[in-house]
């Protein structure tokens, strides 16, 4: 009753988040976009759900997630409407950003109650097995959206996704049920001022900064990026391209398994959670390299192992609530998402600009443009993990 209702919404939102890499092509000719309108129309959702994430902190520690999750879903059904109805770039970006809006609450609003209803002890599991649920949305927004698109087109999926918005706000408004706060009661001023308690931590900065760095250069491939560079670096068609998506999105859900299930029973036998974010922090960051660089050879396979191994990055929504009171752990949550989200809005948007400082030839953009783009997102990711390697678990 607490995880399923809040699991269906988040379907919802991975399927939101990566649908435009598969209608990318569509919406491009469609609206004649250049590649920085393509980048800062579906960063669209990032921006608006990275400026909501502070807000929405306050509001699930002061009012549960039931409430302000639902009523955030009808936010994202109306979104999904406006983009399915536009006319224009202006309509398509309001519609983007609501549906970014709508779904902020998707993943915090399920840990906040997780934190509520479960032990500790159980966190990785219960968020591995939620954001696997997600990496099935991701899922459908790749080979199984493609095949939808042919029948249906995409604005009438936009508007079969707005009543599955409708459907997940009314069932987690009526099915999860209710539990009392911790700190219920307290003043908004007070709760608003600990965000300050929570930056001032260097522990939540170091791990904070892998996990929104690696995993912000994975929203920008997987959720924009990926498709394009398939098709002009790679040279595949659209079918194979889809099933790409499709494979990184697949080893992303696996791992989000893999890497809660077995962090939480290795840190029962004595091996932290710490040395398993470690771990697949290392493994993504040397095959997003690869991918910077050009390499095409085996591409099934590396992509299955950045899908897989990037998802570790989701343990510091484990590893940060035991370090705070559990009052916080709604602001906790969310101060690492703002900071996740809003610099998936920069990545998205950033490939894009630097694709455009480059020669557009038969519609296909520069290879030597993606090299660009990707190696500086690689050196940020190298950066942050260096600092996080030789931390100590405390």
């Amino acid at each position: 009753m607490v995880f399923a209702p809040f699991a269906a919404g988040y379907f919802l939102s991975f399927f939101f988040r990566n649908v435009n890499a598969v209608i990318s092509r569509d919406l491009a000719r469609e609206f004649e976009l250049a590649p920085s309108d393509l980048g800062f129309l579906t960063s669209m959702y990032l921006l608006a759900f990275a400026a909501f994430q502070l807000p929405l902190g306050v509001l699930l520690d002061r009012y549960g997630p039931r409430r302000v999750v639902a009523a955030l879903f009808c936010v994202a059904a109306a979104g999904a409407a406006t983009f399915a109805l536009a006319q224009d770039f202006t309509m398509l970006s309001v519609g983007r950003a609501l549906i970014g809006l709508g779904v902020s609450g998707g993943l915090m609003g399920a840990i906040k109650a997780f934190t509520l209803w479960f032990p500790l002890s159980r966190l990785a599991t219960l968020n591995g097995l939620y954001l696997a649920a997600g990496g099935v949305g991701g899922l459908a927004a790749t080979a199984p959206a493609e095949a939808l698109l042919g029948p249906l087109g995409w604005r009438a999926l936009f508007m079969g996704l707005a009543a599955l918005s409708v459907s997940a706000a009314l069932g987690i408004f009526f099915v999860v049920p209710e539990k009392p706060l911790p700190g219920e009661g307290r003043p908004l001023r007070a709760q608003i001022a600990e965000f300050r308690s929570i930056f001032a931590r260097l522990m939540f900065w170091r791990i904070v900064l892998p996990f929104v760095i690696c995993h912000a250069a994975y929203l920008a491939l997987q959720g924009l990026w990926l498709g394009p560079w398939l098709y002009d670096v790679a040279g595949h068609d659209r079918q194979a391209v889809g099933n790409y998506l499709f494979v990184t999105a697949g080893a992303y859900t696996l791992g989000s398994i893999f890497f809660g299930v077995t962090s939480d029973r290795l840190a029962a036998a004595g091996v932290s959670r710490l040395t398993m974010f470690k771990l697949g922090m290392a493994i993504s960051v040397a095959v997003f390299w690869l991918l910077a660089m050009g390499v095409t050879q085996g591409l099934a396979g590396l992509l299955f192992v950045y899908g897989f191994t990037t998802i570790s990055a989701s343990l510091a929504y484990a590893l940060l609530p035991p370090a705070f009171p559990p009052e916080m752990t709604g602001r906790v949550t969310t101060a690492s998402n703002v900071l996740m989200f809003g610099l998936s809005f920069l990545f998205q948007w950033g490939v894009g600009a630097v694709l455009r400082l480059y020669p557009v030839a038969d519609g296909q953009y520069s290879p030597q443009g993606y090299s660009t783009a990707l190696i500086l997102l690689a050196v940020l990711q190298l950066a942050v993990l260096a600092w996080l390697l030789p931390m100590k678990q405390q």
